[in-house]
């Protein structure tokens, strides 16, 4: 059996310990990425820390550290309010101005992970509050930064278009936008539909305090139906009398902390969350890890602890407890899954399966196939990393004239960013940390299960769009 074989069963056997026995796949990885690493690939340490995602570590840790000092001084309380008064209480436009946020900021030049990283905290702990879905609410997130990720002037962008030209290929870089944007906006209508999106427009307007506006009466604030009963919670349904479906959530730890003036005090409850020094502080901090990282293309995760603290040490009593509620748990998980990836790539698993694929005589198949391998790989890898080793990797077929070669790498670099939703991946793993008060276990099997019908489904459908029309 090869090496390459013997990595890939490993990496199932992993997944199938983790699924079945509760043990955190981080800590299995680890040991995989020892044992393979040294008795198979014949590495040293020095060769399997080699794909230590030191970068991700920083920034799961510091970007995580700074919001968990916001939620503890009610910054998050304070935004949460304010993006509902932008909206005029229409809590279902919330998750669409996450997307948008997030993809404008892409399109314009921000790296994807560090555009999910300043908006996924925000978008969930508003979902928190309002009991709106927090696989809805960090999808739409992912899926907006992916959306932009593909303009001409995007980091994305250039790099894809920069591989096009290097190797010679006839390329369109408004093709390879749109087919991103209208491939993620898709993917974002299918979810908002799915995962409660009717729902939340059922429910109308919101007060600032998270209760549905009433205006037939036959309601209370309190989310009860008038009668005694009550209506719902979460992001359930529930029928008053007058036949109103849907009502205000159930109070949160979020809306508790601000009931309780956590971080310096509200007036009027929830509803009249007020500036303070602490608050003013922490937002100025916050405005100063996006210039930071857009500006100045400085690190998000150095530039995040850096922030966090500086908040610390000027309030301490406030960040007391946010080192305990980094997300240490993730922080192991991801960087084992991706230090045992980069095991496998020193070893040249990777580059070895996409060169059986592309040396297969049928153009078509090996195209979607370089697809599959570009989301597979990519949902526990970098995304630009592999494209670009797979855009190379096409050439020899592409060079055949049957494939047209815009549709296929337009459908390679949609396969390999869409897909990172999956919680191995950065985008990923920064919306699992970034939750709060979510049984963090659960929503790691959504992120999975969604990742994986990602993966099966998307990479066949833009080969059955961007390719198969191109072929001939």
């Amino acid at each position: 059996m090869s090496p390459e074989l013997v990595s890939i069963l490993v990496l199932v056997v992993v997944f199938v310990i983790a699924t079945t026995r509760s043990v955190n796949m981080g800590a299995l990885a680890f040991a995989a990425a020892f044992g393979v690493g040294t008795l198979v690939a014949d590495l040293d340490a020095d060769g399997i820390f080699a794909g230590f995602p030191g970068d991700l570590f920083v920034v799961l840790v510091g970007v995580t550290y700074l919001f968990a000092i916001a939620r503890a001084n009610g910054t998050t309380d304070w935004l949460v309010h304010a993006s509902v008064r932008l909206v005029r209480g229409r809590v279902a436009l919330i998750p669409w101005v996450m997307f948008a946020l997030t993809g404008a900021l892409t399109a314009i030049g921000a790296v994807s992970p560090a555009a999910v990283a300043i908006v996924a905290p925000i978008a969930l702990s508003f979902a928190t509050r309002y009991g709106i879905s927090p696989l809805l609410m960090g999808t739409m997130v992912v899926h907006g930064a992916q959306a932009g990720g593909f303009s001409p002037i995007s980091i994305y962008g250039s790099i894809v278009n920069g591989i096009v030209e290097r190797e010679k290929l006839p390329g369109s870089e408004v093709g390879l936008f749109l087919a991103s944007l209208v491939a993620n906006l898709l993917i974002a209508a299918v979810l908002f539909a799915v995962l409660g999106g009717r729902k939340l427009w059922a429910r109308g307007a919101v007060t600032d305090g998270g209760n549905d506006d009433d205006a037939d009466g036959t309601g209370s604030a309190d989310g009860t139906d008038g009668t005694g009963g009550t209506t719902g919670g979460g992001a359930g349904t529930g029928t008053g009398t007058g036949g109103r479906t849907g009502a205000a959530p159930a109070p949160t730890a979020v809306a508790v902390r601000a009931e309780q003036g956590t971080g310096g005090g509200t007036e009027g409850g929830v509803g009249g969350t007020v500036l303070n020094p602490a608050r003013i502080a922490t937002l100025a901090a916050l405005v100063a890890l996006v210039v930071a990282v857009l500006g100045f293309d400085l690190d998000a995760g150095l530039t995040a602890v850096t922030l966090a603290v500086v908040l610390s040490t000027a309030w301490p009593d406030d960040s007391r407890r946010a080192v305990g509620e980094i997300a240490w748990s993730t922080v192991l998980l991801i960087c084992g899954v991706l230090t045992y990836v980069g095991v496998l790539e020193e070893m040249g698993t990777i580059t070895w399966a996409g060169e059986g694929v592309g040396g297969i005589g049928v153009p078509l198949l090996a195209a979607v196939l370089l697809c599959y391998i570009g989301a597979i790989v990519s949902a526990f890898a970098s995304s630009v990393g592999i494209m670009g080793a797979l855009i190379p990797l096409a050439v020899p077929f592409l060079a055949q004239g049957e494939i047209g070669a815009a549709g296929m790498v337009a459908a390679l670099a949609v396969s390999a960013t869409v897909v990172d939703v999956s919680p191995f991946s950065t985008n990923g793993a920064l919306v699992l940390a970034a939750a709060p008060d979510v049984d963090r276990d659960r929503f790691f099997r959504q992120l999975m299960v969604y990742g994986g019908i990602v993966v099966a489904a998307v990479p066949a459908l833009v080969w059955l769009v961007l390719v198969v029309p191109g072929f001939g």
